[in-house]
């Protein structure tokens, strides 16, 4: 196992490093400073064909600019708040809106704009990366202390684990953006197979913000329970998928998210994490204005991701698990990503 690093830039006055995890088995990751940003995973196919399952671009200055959150650390609260604002402790908060009437991924600079600090250790292969979120940067409240920790394991897991502390109670909610296209780009995901763990989802309004309500899967477009193709039922939903799942919960401990595979190139990754949930999204706002890796255009549907989270506006949602961080309650969590063959 080894980390190296490669100097490639610099933004706010900061320097910006990528660090290449490896092991033994042909498996490389690779993360940025920038944003937390997974920008590249590389894992052999069936063949023992190395290849790069995610999106993204081949240099820092594309992540500069406007892009939907390729590969990056999501917060201060992952997903969407309805209307950009939440009742905490009897005081109101308002937060940016970036998404339609909605504030999405922590507001206009959140954690996938910042530079982190960052410390390899080669003797683990970790990563680990901190931030320092100063009380109402984007207009949430308390200085958070923040550090997620990437690591690549020699049975070809990625894990990442977030830890947050706070001296002014808040709410958090931390999340890792990446798109998953097995095929390496040279198809889109709608022949992909996918299992997700969850007997029920979190139905949305006509703004993308959960109704509240806690609904089963079976007999629905969302039943996952069973492998089946993405492209299987993804017209009877308009645009395509994106919508939480309720991860079936064994007990505390990490459960099995979902298992995402393709045929033709025989590469499988499961997922697993802490999280009570996880957002299916088939990057259906993709357009082919974006220009990713060797050249590749990204339209509609060319990835997927599958972020594990705790739902969508739970700070406005009382029947939802609590994203409440208090002083003296450090936040944790932790999900992995295990990258194989199926044969």
């Amino acid at each position: 196992m080894s980390i190296q690093e490669r100097h490639i830039g610099e933004t706010d006055q900061k320097s910006v490093s990528l660090y290449s995890l490896s092991n033994k088995n042909g498996v490389k990751v690779e993360i940025m400073n920038y944003g937390g940003i997974v920008t590249s995973v590389s894992t052999p196919d069936k063949n023992d064909t190395a290849g790069d399952i995610v999106l993204g671009f081949d240099n820092l200055s594309d992540y500069l600019k406007e892009h939907p959150y390729l590969g990056a650390i999501c917060g201060r609260y992952a997903n969407r708040i309805e209307k950009g604002r939440f009742l905490l402790n009897g005081q109101t908060y308002s937060l940016p809106i970036n998404n339609g009437p909605n504030s999405l991924h922590g507001g206009v600079k959140g954690f996938d704009k910042v530079v982190w600090n960052a410390q390899a250790n080669s003797a683990t292969n970790e990563l680990i990366l901190t931030y320092f979120s100063k009380d109402l940067e984007e207009g949430y409240p308390g200085n958070v202390t923040v550090k997620v920790i990437y690591s690549l394991s020699e049975n070809n897991e990625l894990f990442i684990r977030y830890f947050a502390e706070t001296d002014k109670i808040t709410h958090i909610n931390l999340t890792n953006h990446s798109y998953f296209n097995l095929s390496c780009g040279k198809e889109k995901i709608l022949d992909h197979n996918l299992r997700i763990y969850a007997s029920h989802y979190t139905p949305v309004d006509e703004n993308s913000i959960p109704t509240g309500k806690i609904l089963p899967v079976n007999e629905t477009p969302f039943d996952f329970r069973s492998p089946k193709k993405i492209g299987e039922e993804i017209s009877k939903i308009e645009h395509g998928y994106d919508i939480n799942f309720v991860i079936n919960q064994e007990d505390d401990k990490i459960n099995k998210v979902a298992d995402l595979s393709h045929s033709g190139t025989g590469r499988l990754v499961e997922v697993f994490s802490t999280e009570p949930g996880v957002q299916f999204y088939t990057g259906n706002f993709l357009d082919g204005t974006l220009k990713g890796k060797n050249g590749i255009i990204y339209d509609k549907h060319m990835g997927v991701c599958l972020e594990t989270q705790h739902f969508p506006d739970s700070p406005n949602k009382k029947g939802f698990p609590s994203t409440i961080l208090a002083p003296g309650e450090p936040y944790s969590q932790t999900t992995v990503y295990k990258f194989g063959i199926i044969h």
